[in-house]
Formats: C-alpha cells, structure tokens, sequence
C-alpha cells in the first residue's frame, strides 16, 4: 500500500469517473492481481457443477466407480483451491480499497496544506469533514469493482459459453440477463446518483453547524439563543434523514434486483432444463449441472448490481472531492528575493507601516479593518502591501511564509498532547518553558492532571476561552517569526493576565518585527509605537502616552475599551 509518507501522485481531476480510473492505475499490479484472483475464483465456482456433471454422467450413471473417485477427487481440489482462492482475493481487494482510502486521505490533506488560508474563504469545514468521514470509504469501496466485478463478467461469459454447450436455448436465456440488468438499474443508478448528491450537499452543512454549535455554546447559552439554535438544527437533521430515507429507498429497489433477478433467472431456466430432460435432449448430469450453474450465477449476478450500487455512488463522493482539489491555491509567481535584512513591512491602502525591530500596536474602531490590515500584511489576501520597497505578491510565497506569521486568535487547536499541540518540531525544554511564561500559560500547564504532556480536545474545548488564547499565544512564540503579526491576543484575558502578557511579550519579542491588534491600555503602553485606525486608515501614529494626549478619538477608544474590560 502507500506509504505513510510516501508521494501519493498527481490525482486526475478532470471529473469523477476519471478520478477513480486513477486511483485503480496507481496501483497496477495489485489491481490486476485483484482481478485475475477473483475472475479465476467465480470461474471455478462455476466449474463446480460440471466437475459433478461429470461424477454422475461417467461415474455414477455408468457404474464406473474409479471415475466417480477421480471426478469426486478433482471436485474436491477445485474446492481447496478456491477457497485459498477466496483469501488471496479478499486479502488483494483489502489492500486494494485501503491503498485508495490512503491515498484519497493523502491528496486532500496535501491540497489542504496547499490552500492555506485560501481554505477556509472556499469551503466550510463541514465540507472538508464529509469528505473525510464519508467521502474516502465510499470511494474505496467502489474499488470492488475491480476485483469482483471483473470476476462477475468473466465468471457470466464462461457459464454461459458452458451452457451453449448444453443447449443453445438456455445459454440465449442467460445471456438476456446483462441487457435486462443494464435496462432496470440504469435509471435507478442515475436517480441514486441525484440523490445521494443532495444527501451529502445536506450532510456537509449539518457537520458544519455541529463545529459551530460545539464551539460556540457557551456564548450561545450567554445570548440565550441556544434553543433558536438546536431548532434550526433539528430542522436540518429532519430533513437529512428524510433525504437518507430518498436515498435508501433507491438501494432497497438495487439490492433487491441483485437478489431476485438471478432467483428469476434459476427458476425459469430450471423450468427448461427439467423440460429438456423429461423429452430426454438432455442427460440427468446435465440437468444438476445446468442447475448449478444458474446457481451459482446468483453470486456474480448479485456481485454486478452491488458494483453497480457501489460505483454510482463512489461518483457522488469523487465528485466532491474532485471539486474541492480544483480549489485554487493562492497564485505565486513571485520572482523576487524577500528582503535579506530585516525591513519596513507597509499596506498602502490602509497607510500602516511596521518599523523593523519594534513592537508595534494597531488600535481600531472596527476589529474587521484590523484583520483585513493583518491579512493584507502577511499575504493571506491580495494587496499592494509590501515588505522593504517590494511587494509581497513579487516575492515567493515560501519565502513570506517562513518569515512573517500571522497568529489568529480563533486558529485551530489540534487534539493531542499539550506540548505537542502547541510545538510540532520538539524545541529544547528551555525554549518550551520561555514561551509558556511569556504567554502567561504558567498556571494553565500546572493545573492539567499531566503537565505539558495532557491531552487537549480538538480546540482544547477542555480549556476556557482565555487558556484557548494563551495556548494559541504559545504556539506563535515558540515559532519565533521574524515578523509576528499577533491578532487580538490579550481580549479574552483578565487585566491581571493581560498586564503580565503584554510585558512578557514586549520582553520575548525585544529586537524583533512584532505587531499586535488591541485597545487594552495595558497592550498599548508597552508598544514602541502605536498606529490609530478610524475608517480603515491610519489617522495618528506614536507612543500610547502621546496619542492619549493629541488625538481625542484615540482616547475616546481606549476609555471606552477600559470600561468594557473582558470577563
């Protein structure tokens, strides 16, 4: 299978079906493999009744007891051999299925990492999450059709070529079965198709609204609109299970034909052996071996419509997975060197200029104006921003990225380990401890059962807003960017906290790009400099002190961020 590391390949993304026709040429020698075992296994299952044919026809009819031994013996090893058969198969097809869920997983993880900040503009989470949960087992699933299925068709040809010998007229009968099968699935497939795509439409946005309900409850409970909430929430949840039922209602008819269409078949080609018999065109061994192998035709038969059922809806799965991996990743066609010593980063349509080395604070009337100034300044979206005299969309993404970090305040938590949440590439204990006291985080790893070692739930939902702001806080510093550009970091804080935050940072940060969005007073009078933004421009620049005593509006902002300290 794919290795866990390994380069899962270009993924075809013209469509669907050619999707899936890549992940099966991606993995060639098994899927052969697969194949070949599985046409080999149904072909001896249907050689299981003329090897008994021939027991009764030359050996038990006959009288002749060392051929009934010899075709019972032969018999006998057909039947070991397929079921050694029957495990190759199984184990092949597994490796099969899983090698595409593997590297289904790995090319939507790689095209996450690719899109960056460009996800979460694109797609919801609950897209992404579908396409995890549901999306990747279906479409391994499918990859059934490559083994079974193929051994369906063979299997099918060789019954009824066998048949052919025995009488035309019931090789005619059996070979109507595929046309009829084709006429009476074919539109159930394209209906399960519609279906099933409306069902995951529906399932995507439901996951999306449990995130968000998880992650904002306590604020919902706060505004009392958390019954509002839960009944738009089970209006949803009705409707996908009405749609879940649309959908099941199509598989029942699918998997129903898969069992009674070759029942119909038994019956009535049985009918016209025993009548064959009885007007003696053909042989008592003949009649056991047209039953078995009309029997046995039951399997691949029943194999065809799963396939079927299972690549109808692997199309509806590759399809969303399709569209997410033609997301555009943010261009990158710079060609210029990012500045070798450190330099001014400045937004011209904002007027905001970052002086190297410095701390720096942004205070806002609109927290909106201040994260579009941040994303504008790191790249995250399109602007004429630059950084020492050249624009950052001239330099090469890589380069922006590895130097300047922006640091949400909302930035997703992973679950795992305290310290592996927080630090992914295993610093030193001594730069793990700095940024923990710098970010004030002392008191959040001491109270865990483990320490540094405690698990955190995805978000560290088993934190408070605060801790959650403080870890995140964490993680920024011990990155240590030459240029940290910190959303909010201190609003869900205490003033106590805030105060030694704010300090903590100044004194980690000294010598260093850093600039923070805030209007605590405790935040601003530790920056060098501090820029005043009404209206999405900057309309004052200087120390805390300064603009206190100059700017009015400046001052308006802060007395009023001072009454409204955060709880």
């Amino acid at each position: 299978m794919i290795d866990t590391y390994g380069d899962p390949g270009t993924p075809d993304r013209r469509g669907p079906a050619r999707y899936l026709w890549w992940l099966v040429r991606s993995q060639p020698g098994r899927s052969v493999a697969g194949a070949m075992l599985a046409s080999v296994w149904m072909v001896l299952l249907a050689a299981t009744p003329f090897l008994m044919a021939r027991a009764v026809d030359e050996g038990l009819a006959a009288g002749d007891y060392p051929a009934l031994v010899g075709w019972s013996a032969a018999l006998f090893g057909a039947g070991v051999l397929n079921a050694w058969l029957s495990i190759m198969r199984h184990r092949t097809m597994t490796r099969v299925r899983m090698d595409a869920n593997f590297r289904t997983v790995k090319v939507v993880v790689d095209h996450s990492v690719r899109l960056g900040s460009r996800l979460g503009p694109q797609t919801g989470a609950g897209e992404v999450t579908t396409i995890g949960v549901g999306d990747v087992q279906t479409i391994a699933t499918a990859m059934t059709a490559i083994g079974p299925g193929v051994g369906s068709l063979v299997a099918y040809a060789v019954v009824a070529a066998l048949l052919l010998s025995v009488s035309p007229q019931l090789a005619g009968v059996i070979l109507l079965g595929v046309p009829v099968i084709v006429v009476l699935i074919g539109p159930l497939m394209r209906r399960i198709q519609g279906r099933e795509a409306a069902y995951r439409e529906t399932q995507g946005l439901l996951t999306a609204r449990i995130g968000d309900l998880a992650g904002g409850l306590r604020v919902l409970n706060g505004l009392g609109g958390k019954s509002l909430f839960a009944d738009a929430f089970r209006a949803d949840s009705r409707r996908l299970r009405a749609q879940g039922y649309r959908v099941g209602r199509v598989t029942s008819w699918m998997q129903a034909l898969g069992i009674g269409l070759p029942t119909l078949f038994l019956a009535v080609v049985s009918w016209l052996a025993a009548r064959s018999a009885a007007r003696g065109e053909i042989t008592a061994g003949e009649l056991v071996a047209v039953y078995g192998y009309v029997a046995v035709l039951v399997i691949p038969m029943a194999f065809l419509v799963e396939c079927a059922h299972q690549i109808s809806r692997a199309l509806v799965a590759a399809d969303r997975v399709v569209r997410f991996l033609r997301l555009a990743p943010a261009a990158d066609a710079g060609t210029a060197d990012a500045p070798a010593e450190p330099s001014v980063l400045h937004d011209p349509e904002s007027g905001v200029s970052v002086l190297p080395g410095r701390l720096t604070a942004l205070a806002t009337d609109r927290p909106a104006d201040a994260a579009a100034i941040l994303d504008r300044l790191a790249r995250h979206t399109e602007s004429a921003a630059t950084w020492g005299g050249v624009r950052l969309d001239e330099i090469p993404l890589a380069q922006v990225r590895a130097r300047i970090l922006l640091a949400d305040h909302e930035a997703d938590l992973f679950a795992g380990p305290f310290r592996e949440v927080v630090d992914g590439e295993d610093r030193p204990d001594a730069e793990f401890e700095r940024a923990v006291r710098a970010a004030a985080a002392d008191d959040i790893v001491q109270a865990l059962h483990d320490g540094a070692e405690s698990p955190l739930t995805a978000q560290a939902r088993n934190l408070s807003g605060g801790q959650r702001q403080r870890v995140r806080l964490v993680r920024a510093l011990l990155a240590d960017p030459e240029i940290l550009l910190a959303a909010e970091p201190t609003s869900a804080l205490d003033a106590h906290t805030e105060a030694a935050v704010a300090d903590r940072v100044r004194a980690t940060r000294s010598g260093r790009t850093t600039l923070l969005t805030s209007t605590s007073p405790l935040v601003l009078a530790q920056a060098d400099t501090v820029i005043h933004v009404r209206d999405g421009k900057a309309t004052a620049t200087g120390p805390h002190t300064h603009l206190l005593h100059t700017d009015p509006d400046y001052r308006t902002l802060v007395s009023r961020t001072t009454e409204d300290d955060p709880e």
